[in-house]
This record gives C-alpha cells, structure tokens and sequence, in this order.
C-alpha cells in the first residue's frame, strides 16, 4: 500500500489523502487500518460495492461522501475533477464523526 502521503492512481480514478485523514489513520487501532487497506482495495475495484455503503453526506458534511470501513468506523471523501479524483477527508468512528 503506498503512503498515505501519495496518490493512487488507478485507471479510472486517483485516490488523494488530506493530511487530517493521515494524522487521524495514524491514531486509529491497527485492525482498522488493515480494515481501510481491504475496503480501499474494494473501493478501487467498484466504488458502489454493497460492502462499501458509499452514500452521501448531509449536514456539515454536505458535498462528501461516507464508506464503512468497519461496523463502526467511516472513511470520508469528496468527489473532484470530475469523479477522477476522490479526496479522502477524515476517519474515524460513527458517533465521532457526526457529532
């Protein structure tokens, strides 16, 4: 997996991390991490996989969207250039995020 510093490019889209994403993947459990690892990789795959729940976000989340990463944690991203990049914003659990 390369650096969350990096950018994934994949043939129909980039994947692009923030550096909140990157500090709050730092402090997540390790199961999780490897959890994020798996889901990306079903991610890069097909965006829409049942496994994912990807749907959008309202609130002051309005314009990203959400995937599960596990029962209880969330990956959030935003859609840009034209759904070619996805914008990783921040990770974290259910009731942390949208507090």
């Amino acid at each position: 997996m390369p650096s969350l510093g990096s950018r994934i490019r994949d043939e129909s889209m980039d994947v692009q991390f923030s550096r909140k994403f990157a500090k709050q993947y730092d402090l997540t459990p390790a199961n999780v991490r490897e959890a994020f690892h798996e889901r990306l990789q079903l991610f890069l795959e097909n965006v829409f996989h049942p496994i994912l729940n990807n749907h959008a976000l309202a609130g002051k989340w309005n314009g990203c969207r959400s995937i599960n990463v596990t029962g209880d944690w969330r990956a959030v991203f935003q859609e840009r250039e034209h759904k070619m990049l996805m914008y990783f914003v921040a990770i974290g659990t259910h009731s942390k995020l949208y507090r």
